[in-house]
């Protein structure tokens, strides 16, 4: 039975990631990078980067080991699908980190409101 949901998409693809992970011998920060490395060969689109903030977040990668992917798979992919990346990439964190603040401010307004009715 499906369950309900406001982006089943969104969130499928999201639990493929993570099953990944957990099912991959490499390590969670390889894995991502591989990943990266794959949709800037492919020219993926932001959104298929987007998946993959949460878990390069947990697996504590920095701006500068995706910037050496980059950097690394330039000769062979090409320099414009690696700025296509770096911009995809951009845009990517950009929506990650408009979710984040909107999320930090309905959380704000709930405890603000709560505290109101005390």
């Amino acid at each position: 039975m499906p369950t309900t949901s406001d982006a089943p998409v969104l969130e499928t693809l999201a639990a493929m990631t993570l099953d990944s992970i957990e099912r991959c011998g490499m390590d969670a920060g390889a894995l991502i990078l591989t990943r990266i490395a794959a949709l800037a060969a492919m020219d993926a689109p932001a959104i298929s980067y987007l998946a993959h903030v949460d878990p390069a977040v947990k697996a504590n990668l920095t701006l500068e080991q995706v910037q050496d992917v980059l950097v690394a798979i330039a000769p062979v992919v090409g320099t414009a699908r690696v700025m296509a990346a770096a911009g995809h990439i951009t845009e990517a964190l950009g929506f990650a980190l408009a979710v984040a603040e909107s999320d930090a401010e309905a959380m704000a307004q709930a405890e603000s409101a709560s505290r109101g009715k005390s």
